[in-house]
């Protein structure tokens, strides 16, 4: 199996056998513009790296949207920027873990720009090497470009993958970068976009639990 394979199993792999039903907590409402993150396959070494990496289980985020009338993920996978029915990528969440963060009221002036500006990156490359330009796309990527695009101002903290816990990840991040592990390049993960000031969080399926 290739590389592209393999991460694409992020989304649309099957093999989460035994995958719990959590208890929700609450009744969500979807609106566009919802950001959604989800725990998936630790079986993914890219996905135990992220979530081991950013010591969390956010190990993936999309944007939620209305398309031919049907609620839809936008997101960054392995087979690059595509489009996903949301019951389907609720489907492959670890143990069903997913959580949904809205855009505060103070900035939802914004949201229909965002939507826009996301589209234009329907079909680009995942960034395996999680660089922060504009070609290659990892999922947090692409919504923090065009939120940056939209506003001009960043949603969520860039971080330095050298003041992470990369140590014991340290293969599987050369083994993607192609080369040595670059401590100076700054990413926007999951778990940090999730922190936006921006944002807040509307419903949460297990997303947090141990």
């Amino acid at each position: 199996m290739n590389i592209a394979n393999v991460i694409g199993t992020i989304v649309l792999a099957t093999g989460l056998s035994g995958c719990a039903v959590l208890k929700q907590s609450q009744t969500y409402s979807p609106m566009e513009g919802d950001l959604v993150f989800q725990a998936l396959s630790l079986e993914v070494d890219l996905v135990a790296a992220i979530e081991g990496v950013t010591e969390s289980n956010y190990s993936h985020v999309g944007v939620l949207h209305r398309r031919a009338g049907e609620w839809t993920v936008i997101e960054a996978t392995g087979a690059g920027v595509i489009y996903t029915p949301f019951e389907k990528w609720k489907s492959v969440s670890r143990d069903g873990r997913w959580a949904a963060f809205r855009v505060k009221a103070a900035h939802q002036e914004h949201l229909a720009d965002f939507l826009e500006n996301l589209h234009p990156h329907a079909g680009k490359p995942y960034d395996f090497k999680y660089e922060l330009g504009r070609e290659n796309l990892y999922c947090s990527e692409l919504v923090f470009h065009a939120w940056k695009k939209t506003t001009g101002k960043e949603m969520g903290k860039l971080t330095a993958l050298g003041n992470l816990n990369w140590k014991p990840f340290l293969e599987i991040i050369e083994k993607y970068n192609g080369g040595p592990m670059p401590p100076d390049r700054k990413i926007i993960s999951p778990i940090e976009l999730s922190k936006a000031a921006q944002l807040e969080r509307v419903y949460n399926h297990g997303l947090d639990d141990e």
